[in-house]
């Protein structure tokens, strides 16, 4: 596999959801503490059925030509020789994202 036709899966934490996502470009970034992924891959759906997470995704990234994601969000980056379809799927409420806060004001 060359240079250009490294793809990668990553997958991270925002709002309670694990997305999963196929891009071609990924750098630490500029931004100190945060991953930055670029020129995102979509599937091109030939069939009738469509997956409602993947359409949110591709709609949430439309005009997006890079994003960072802090580091700590990330959960597993991934060189693949083939894509996959991107998702979104929710999270248990048992998982929680890291760091946690630490002060936590008692609600009396």
């Amino acid at each position: 596999m060359s240079k250009d036709e490294l793809l990668y899966r990553v997958q991270f934490i925002s709002n309670g959801e694990r997305y999963e996502l196929y891009v071609k470009s990924l750098t630490q970034g500029s931004l100190f503490g945060f991953v930055e992924i670029g020129d995102f891959v979509w599937d091109t759906h030939t069939s009738v059925v469509l997956d409602p997470s993947h359409e949110k995704l591709k709609s949430e990234f439309s005009d997006v030509t890079n994003t960072y994601i802090p580091m700590h969000n990330i959960l597993r980056i991934d060189a693949v020789k083939k894509q996959g379809t991107a998702k979104i799927t929710k999270l248990s409420d048992k998982v929680t994202a890291f760091p946690n806060p630490i002060y936590t004001p008692n609600k009396e």
